[in-house]
């Protein structure tokens, strides 16, 4: 009788604690935004292109990790780069100009790619079976995006208590810490077909596919989405949001101003979105996953659209954040299970990164944009319509694509 393999394995449970930490840290950044501004009297613009730079870089870092990752293994890279985050971290902590912090966000963009979804999917990924694998991509993407539940309020109470510099050190510790846990991260081995190609071989037959070029496309919004909402929501709450009355329930549970609402929405759009990526693995083993990520970005888009047009109240942001949570990440375990489909697990990370690499040119500009748009026109409609557009583009981008296997994983 054959034994069936175990869905939760120290690869994904270690992978899983590595990405919550790493996302954790990286979605509380916006909750600085307005804190450091006014301490230095930054324009908006500044420190959104700060975070800008992290998200390129951590975009230019994907595959540059995913290949080091199947160079010289897993647990090398991933020791490398969160060094590089927490020393970013570190040196941001002392930053008291725009260049210096924006300068400082490249060691941190680089430290979270080889920290984040690229290098640790891929792991999981390979130490999964073949039925499992959809799943256990969205237990490690919902678990790892969970972080945004904890981080953003995290820094917001840290932050009462003492100097964002302090948070910033307090959470570089938290990084170092995160890699105790790795050496029960055992790379599993890969099948003869897969170990006979070199990585170029494999990396010319995805560059010549069109349905690459659509996967590398549709990206594109996912980082537009989830790197503008964390880094200008909780200032766009709390400067355009009706206030929270007395008497609400939102005031009886100590939710008493627009900036703590701000990162509250954050953290619910986390836990939104841990239901929401598990349903997409799931989904993602008994239907084609270019209808399901098509139906996710027309979702994203409709619910954008929504809340642009309706008034922006408490009720309104709290269901926002609910609605966009549920569709949040559910992308991730989708396409990083479609590359894999189609290409096969060897190199899976630096395939991978690259599409990944389309998500963060889209982070890049919806942060940068968000905060130079305000600083143009004084509001994020502009900004906000933009990323609807780009969610309605990835929604039809995504139906031509083929999933059969290529080259020789046909045979496989």
């Amino acid at each position: 009788m054959e034994t069936r393999a175990p869905l939760v394995t120290p690869v994904l449970v270690v992978g899983a604690i590595i990405l919550l930490i790493s996302f954790g840290v990286r979605a509380s950044f916006g909750v600085f935004q307005i804190p450091i501004a006014e301490e230095f009297g930054w324009a908006r613009a500044e420190f959104s292109l700060a975070i800008a730079i992290q998200n390129l870089f951590w975009g230019i870092g994907q595959p540059l990790f995913g290949a080091i990752a199947e160079k010289i293994g897993d647990r090398r890279a991933i020791v490398m780069a969160a060094i590089l985050y927490a020393g970013g971290l570190v040196l941001s902590a002392f930053a008291t100009t725009p260049f210096a912090m924006q300068s400082l966000e490249v060691l941190v963009g680089l430290g979270i790619a080889g920290t984040s979804f690229g290098v640790i999917l891929a792991v999981v990924g390979r130490a999964s079976s073949d039925a499992n694998r959809s799943m256990s991509l969205a237990i490690a993407s919902a678990v790892g995006s969970s972080g945004q539940v904890i981080g953003p309020p995290l820094a917001e109470g840290l932050m009462s208590v003492m100097p964002w510099q302090v948070v910033f050190l307090v959470f570089a510790g938290t990084i170092i810490l995160s890699l105790l846990a790795l050496p029960l991260m055992r790379a599993p081995s890969v099948s003869r077909a897969e170990l006979e190609e070199s990585m170029g071989t494999v990396l010319v037959r995805a560059f010549r596919d069109p349905s690459y070029a659509m996967i590398f496309m549709g990206f594109f919004a996912c980082g537009y989405h989830v790197a503008f909402y964390p880094a200008h929501l909780p200032a766009l709450v709390t400067e355009m949001c009706g206030p929270i009355l007395p008497g609400s329930v939102l005031h009886g549970m100590g939710i008493t101003t627009t900036s703590a609402l701000g990162a509250v929405a954050i953290s619910l759009i986390g836990v939104f979105n841990i239901a929401g990526t598990l349903a997409a693995g799931w989904l993602g083993n008994r239907f084609p996953k270019k209808y399901l990520l098509s139906s996710i970005y027309a979702l994203r888009t409709i619910v954008a659209a929504a809340f642009s047009l309706a008034p922006i109240t408490p009720a309104t942001v709290l269901l926002f954040a609910a609605a966009m949570g549920s569709l949040w990440l559910a992308t991730v375990p989708l396409t990083s299970g479609l590359v894999a489909h189609l290409y096969g697990i060897r190199y899976m990370g630096t395939l991978y990164g690259f599409v990944f690499f389309s998500h963060q040119i889209g982070g890049f500009l919806g942060v940068w944009l968000g905060g130079r748009l305000y600083d143009t026109t004084g509001n994020y409609e502009l900004v906000w319509w933009l990323g609807v557009a780009v969610g309605a583009f990835s929604a039809l981008v995504h139906l031509p694509i083929r999933e059969e296997k290529r080259g020789v994983l046909q045979a496989g």
